[in-house]
């Protein structure tokens, strides 16, 4: 896949395109829930039609019926990735995907396992999963693959393991990505370098990007960095 996604971890539409138009490029972009909240569908489409691939990251999470009606529609917008929450479970799943291939074939759908945010800590004592992070994300990824979705969004640190037990061919999509800044809320990072060493399919970069007093040189460097990794190691 090799993909960058630049996060636009904005407020507005406005905000989204004046961030876009200080970037040579023309990036893959993923549009979060805040964004997408407020803006909708038709700024999805808008960035589409404008060219920029779009990875939709709304995370559903919702009984069988009311996933598989809401991929149609998320179907509709014409992005080439979005996701569902594997905690919803195999059949909310599998609706999930009913519902968006009754639409279109292009768009891929990949299952979020554990967040970058979570740590061991926190998923023994909030969440009493006992069988620490790498277990959990492998069981939930597995069930993400019987249920036929193409991948799923988990760290750098078990993208190895589950590309060892699902195949290399399953997707494993990467937030958390930093060079030497600060990890702000994600514990669990890593720079590109290691994601493309543990066969990491499509890399997420928001704020380092999106905050930088040069956008456009953040942008550059990091896919940069992305795609010297990936000429490297194939």
């Amino acid at each position: 896949m090799n993909r960058l996604y630049l996060a636009l971890d904005v407020e507005t539409a406005d905000d989204a395109f004046r961030l876009l138009r200080r970037i040579e490029a023309r990036p893959a972009v993923k549009v979060g829930m805040e964004l997408f909240y407020r803006e909708g569908g038709r700024f999805v489409e808008r960035l589409v039609g404008e060219g920029y691939p779009v990875f939709l990251d709304v995370k559903v999470h919702d009984i069988p019926e009311t996933a598989r009606r809401t991929l149609r529609q998320i179907g509709r917008l014409g992005v080439e990735l979005t996701n569902v929450h594997t905690l919803g479970g195999e059949t909310m799943m599998r609706y999930a995907l009913d519902g968006l291939r009754d639409v279109t074939d292009t768009t891929r759908l990949i299952g979020v396992t554990q967040l970058t945010s979570t740590d061991e800590r926190m998923l023994a004592d909030e969440l009493h999963i006992r069988d620490g992070l790498e277990q959990a994300v492998l069981r939930q990824a597995s069930m993400a693959q019987r249920a036929g979705l193409d991948g799923v969004v988990a760290s750098v640190h078990e993208a190895e393991a589950i590309h060892q037990a699902l195949g290399s061919t399953f997707l494993t999509v990467t937030p958390g990505i930093r060079l030497n800044e600060a990890a702000d809320d994600q514990v669990r990072v890593a720079t590109p370098q290691a994601a493309r060493d543990a066969g990491v399919s499509a890399i997420v970069v928001g704020r380092p990007i999106t905050r930088s007093v040069d956008p456009n040189a953040a942008y550059t460097h990091y896919l940069n960095e992305w795609s010297r990794t990936y000429e490297t190691n194939r």
